[in-house]
């Protein structure tokens, strides 16, 4: 039951084929390769522009109050 015959690939093969046609599967075959091209060129791009160590380094937040008129400070006081 696990393994099959060439004979039954061939069959489950023509029923794809006599279901999809062969432009639909040709077209699918061509769409998932592009797909595939593009994903590797991706990651390849996506590891070259960024190399460790050379990102600019994140803002950093003090803890000094900003005097801006459209800011609210807010601070949790007790109502007594």
């Amino acid at each position: 039951m696990g393994s099959f015959s060439i004979w039954h690939w061939l069959i489950v093969l023509l029923v794809v084929v006599m279901i999809f046609g062969t432009k639909k599967l040709r077209n699918m075959g061509s769409d998932l390769g592009g797909a595939v091209k593009g994903f590797k060129d991706g990651m390849k791009d996506g590891s070259a522009d960024a190399p460790a160590g050379t990102s600019a380094p994140a803002q950093q937040v003090t803890g000094q109050p900003v005097n801006d008129k459209s800011t609210i400070d807010v601070e949790a006081r007790q109502k007594s």
